[in-house]
């Protein structure tokens, strides 16, 4: 029997994305969403920092199920902005989930920002939890780029529309297909780091 490893995420997407990079170096494991093992309460994240995050996550799922658990928090950090969104950004326009109210957020914020000081980065940390000791691996990784002056693309989710990644020139995330947005994304690269340690 494989082991399972479950993915603290409702995300379908998320757990394709995890097990493509994973499987190789976990061939004897599947992945599961942990919606697929039953019905579980969120966390409450209230670490300071992306990685204090994640591990709330992850903990709260291998405490739930017995089982390792993977959970990544990710997010926007515009040097402009000190930062921020960063750990808040799914809700920093007041509350969960709302990528229109958070793009007009940074639009207005952003708009007087001159175009050489327009960077950010997309920041994605990962981490692997044993519920047996509740030691950790972590990996993290950055997409760099820039803001924006207006959204553009359909595809992808969050800030897309208003990121311009360094390794597309004139295209936003947005814009990308799927595999291009994997290949070069954030999360993508804290799972290399992840595996590279497994």
């Amino acid at each position: 029997m494989p082991e399972t490893i479950v993915v603290a995420t409702g995300n379908p997407h998320k757990v394709s994305e995890i097990e493509a990079i994973l499987a190789p170096v976990m061939p004897e494991v599947e992945f599961k969403a942990l919606g697929e093992l039953g019905e579980f309460d969120e966390p409450e994240e209230d670490g300071d920092t992306f990685l204090a995050n994640a591990l709330i996550k992850a903990r709260a799922a291998a405490e739930a199920t017995g089982l390792r658990a993977v959970a990544d928090d990710s997010g926007l950090v515009v040097d402009a902005l000190d930062g921020a969104p960063g750990i808040h950004s799914a809700r920093w326009c007041g509350h969960h989930g709302d990528d229109a109210a958070n793009n007009a957020k940074l639009a207005r914020e952003m708009a007087d920002v001159p175009e050489p000081e327009r960077t950010a980065r997309f920041h994605s940390c990962v981490v692997l939890v044993d519920p047996a000791d509740g030691s950790y691996l972590a990996g993290e990784g950055d997409c760099e780029g820039a803001i924006g002056y207006e959204g553009v693309g359909e595809h992808g989710f969050g800030y897309d529309p208003y990121f311009l990644p360094e390794a597309t020139p004139g295209l936003t995330m947005a814009q990308l297909t799927p595999e291009q947005k994997n290949a070069i994304s954030h999360r993508f690269k804290a799972l290399q780091a992840l595996a590279a340690q497994l």
